[in-house]
């Protein structure tokens, strides 16, 4: 039995796609989240044999996600959601090590086959996605890929960076992540400063050019 765990931020998609998945005999999902937060934890503990993850969530995002369980429980097949055809969504994608990049608007045929093929150890992207183009583009960014900052970011402030681009306080994030606001203050300060900003306008942009809002 394939065991699946579910992450999409709207409730009625993520109904639609458990009754799509089981009714497959062998798939199953074991749990579902709308919190990206909430998905990285469930995924750690039950670490399913697919994950599929929506690419813009609360709390932390797809790619977050997919590049902490990549960590955690590398056997996952991880399979992003989205509305994005943009190559460079997808080319991150594949660097965080997903198996597979589905358009939103595909068909519910086509997601079970992704993620046949992801158990099959094979990359799945949807068919408007060119993957030569794609596969070219990976070679030039890592040809010429300079120091990113954002990768220099710790787990943690990665997660404080999120909750602070969805415009959270220090106090509210700090209840969110079990902290202390004095220490949440010290984690924004440090990302911030690894980023470069000096505002929250600042941070806000950087989110959106990033694509992680």
């Amino acid at each position: 039995m394939t065991t699946i765990l579910l992450a999409d931020d709207h409730q009625v998609l993520r109904e639609a796609l458990r009754l799509l998945l089981e009714m497959q005999a062998d798939f199953k999902v074991i749990a579902e989240t709308g919190d990206g937060l909430e998905a990285a934890g469930l995924a750690e503990k039950h670490k399913p044999d697919v994950l599929i993850v929506d690419m813009m969530m609360p709390g932390l995002s797809g790619l977050e996600v997919a590049r902490r369980i990549k960590r955690v429980a590398p056997a996952t097949k991880i399979i992003v959601l989205s509305m994005y055809d943009t190559e460079s969504y997808v080319v991150e994608a594949l660097q965080a090590g997903v198996a597979g990049y589905v358009l939103k608007k595909s068909s519910s045929q086509e997601l079970v086959f992704a993620i046949r093929q992801a158990l099959d150890g094979n990359l799945y992207l949807s068919p408007s996605l060119n993957e030569r183009a794609i596969q070219a583009y990976m070679q030039r960014s890592t040809d010429s890929r300079v120091e990113d900052p954002f990768e220099a970011l710790t787990d943690r402030e990665r997660e404080v960076f999120q909750l602070a681009v969805e415009g959270l306080s220090n106090p509210q994030i700090a209840e969110k992540l079990t902290l202390s606001a004095r220490t949440v203050e010290m984690h924004r300060g440090n990302l911030m400063k690894k980023l470069g900003l000096k505002s929250q306008t600042e941070l806000v942009k950087y989110a959106v050019k990033r694509g992680v809002v």
